[in-house]
């Protein structure tokens, strides 16, 4: 669209207010917006603990109930075969009763499930209780970007980064302080892992004034409502500072919204299918990094408790990263070299793991956790990808859902390789060899477009090859 007609559009079109501030008092608003900021810097606290809290205690789980190495294995992969089955539920449940009281829910099954684990009594009740658990971090996975669009729609890239940096330092709290909490509260593993219930906990509260907002990020006319403060509150901000970037998004929005949002199922789309094996792949290298780089320092002769902390390092590096590359992302038009530059990284690190993984060990763990800030990443993509809220909603739904499932076999691949041929090489060129089409997937991914006018375009190529 020619950037003369997208000015005279975005002039054209008057600020209506937003639905969602309507009626209320400024200081009422915000407020709202408080709690909203500090919502998603809890919820995304949590979002990661059930997790690493586990690693952490992995052996003393295994020996408490008797459980045998091959599910104590399994294990490893059942969160994000958890976010890949229950994710798809988010959308739907957002439709009907809000996101906001769908993020309630999931801290509250986030807390029940931590809770409820460490005494369940066997490995059926752990599982189960976990599932709960990983369930309420699925579907609170999938809305987070759909939160941030649409209460933040002229800030998606700093709120973004401001969660992924909460998420990121919830990894790694929960990595190094999990041990040491236990044994301060006397040693049992079941006081150990149950004590992050009290944090999730915690992030129930600031979403409960919030739950009576029931209008949605997609669906009938919620949608259109939603859609238009998003949009025009973006379209202010962005002409305001000229930028030829912001122009180009709000003409591909304007295209989107007039031929229905989505023309065609979100999986006719290139680039949500792109985003998809991004995600997928970046996950998988995260899980990877998660359960085995301490035993490849290990096996280098590294001591264990210094694997540890070189683990904690890697996660620690997403603290920082996780808020300055979404908004360094936002300002770009192609996110693109931002892909590459994270994938080079991961090379270098394998590469080093290889060659001298004890000489290099914090090297490697630093440039490995740059690598790992992938995810913030593709968070912010999903944000910039869509046009509307509806378009959000569907596309962190099928990146998420879809890049979990192809995630699931990467860690288990790991282990059978280094089982099999006694070492590290073959594990590590896996490894490195999955970062080139990560990096691919990313140039694609990272292209200067929305799914709702890739699709609308489908459509009328389709009619008009029809006609």
């Amino acid at each position: 669209m020619p950037r003369e007609e997208t000015q005279t559009t975005t002039q054209a079109t008057p600020r209506s207010p937003d639905p969602r501030r309507a009626g209320e008092p400024p200081t009422t608003r915000a407020w709202t917006l408080r709690f909203v900021v500090v919502g998603l810097v809890l919820a995304a606290l949590n979002l990661r603990p059930a997790i690493t809290s586990l690693g952490a205690l992995l052996e003393e789980v295994r020996v408490g109930l008797g459980m045998s190495g091959t599910v104590a294995g399994v294990l490893t992969s059942v969160p994000p075969l958890c976010f890949a089955a229950f994710g798809v539920m988010a959308p739907k449940l957002a439709r009907r009763f809000g996101p906001a009281a769908v993020v309630c829910a999931g801290m509250a099954a986030i807390a029940a499930g931590l809770a409820i684990r460490p005494f369940a009594g066997g490995t059926p009740g752990f599982l189960a209780a976990s599932a709960l658990a990983l369930m309420g971090i699925a579907v609170s996975n999938i809305l987070m970007p759909v939160i941030v669009k649409r209460w933040f729609p002229d800030r998606v890239a700093t709120m973004t980064g401001l969660y992924s940096m909460a998420l990121s330092l919830g990894t790694s709290l929960a990595a190094a302080a999990t041990v040491p909490l236990t044994s301060a509260l006397g040693g049992k593993w079941q006081t150990g892992l149950g004590l992050w219930a009290l944090v999730a906990a915690a992030a129930v509260l600031p979403w409960l004034p919030l739950v009576r907002e029931r209008r949605t990020a997609g669906g009938g006319a919620t949608e259109s409502a939603v859609t238009e403060g998003a949009v025009t509150e973006g379209a202010v901000t962005e002409s305001a500072d000229k930028s030829a970037r912001a122009q180009d998004a709000r003409a591909q929005d304007a295209r989107a919204q007039a031929k229905g949002g989505l023309a065609l199922p979100i999986t006719r789309s290139r680039t949500a299918w792109a985003l998809a094996g991004f995600f997928g792949l970046q996950a998988t290298g995260a899980y990877i990094t998660m359960g085995w780089m301490p035993q490849i320092f290990r096996d280098a002769g590294v001591p264990a408790s210094t694997a540890g902390v070189l683990l904690a390092v890697t996660m620690a590096m997403g603290v920082p990263l996780a808020f300055v590359i979404p908004r360094v992302a936002g300002r770009l038009r192609n996110q693109g070299p931002i892909a590459v530059v994270l994938g080079s990284c991961g090379l270098i690190g394998y590469a080093g793991l290889f060659l001298a993984p004890a000489a290099g060990a914090w090297v490697w763990a630093v440039v490995l956790g740059v690598s790992n800030c992938s995810f913030p990443l593709a968070l912010t993509m999903v944000g910039m990808r869509a046009g509307t809220g509806a378009g959000v909603a569907k596309l962190s739904a099928f990146a998420q859902s879809t890049g979990y499932l192809l995630s699931i076999p990467g860690p288990l691949l790991v282990g059978v390789l280094y089982q099999h041929s006694g070492g590290w090489g073959l594990p590590i060129a896996l490894m490195a060899g999955l970062m080139l089409p990560q990096i691919a997937l990313g140039i694609l991914a990272g292209r200067n477009r929305t799914v709702e006018a890739e699709l609308a375009d489908r459509a009328g190529a389709g009619s008009k090859a029809a006609a």
